[in-house]
């Protein structure tokens, strides 16, 4: 039986390749049964962007945030998943928090 590891180093091999819907799928299976798999879901807030997913990307970028709220990175993805979907007063939010967590206090 695979890992989520595993799995997850799966999906970014079909990503790796170009397949990213085929990846982004993988993915989402993957989270619907480990919905607490922050790395999964950090990939999909990117994956899904690229795929210009911009909805789905966010709620997966905020999950990520939920689940690591202490990470910088984690809103730094949220800042530009919401950038990229339009959602730009979220997103300068979003680089508060992570820029805040940096110690840059901005």
């Amino acid at each position: 039986m695979m890992t989520r590891e595993d799995r997850y180093a799966a999906a970014e091999t079909l990503k790796n390749e170009g397949k990213i819907a085929e990846a982004v799928s993988a993915l989402e299976t993957l989270v619907a049964e480990q919905p607490d798999f922050t790395l999964a879901h950090s990939a999909l807030a990117a994956w899904c962007t690229r795929l210009e997913r911009h909805e789905e990307a966010i709620g997966h970028a905020r999950r990520a945030c939920e689940l690591e709220p202490n990470d910088p990175f984690s809103y730094t993805a949220l800042s530009v998943a919401c950038m990229r979907g339009g959602r730009i007063t979220e997103a300068e939010d979003a680089l508060a928090r992570s820029r805040m967590l940096q110690g840059g206090g901005r």
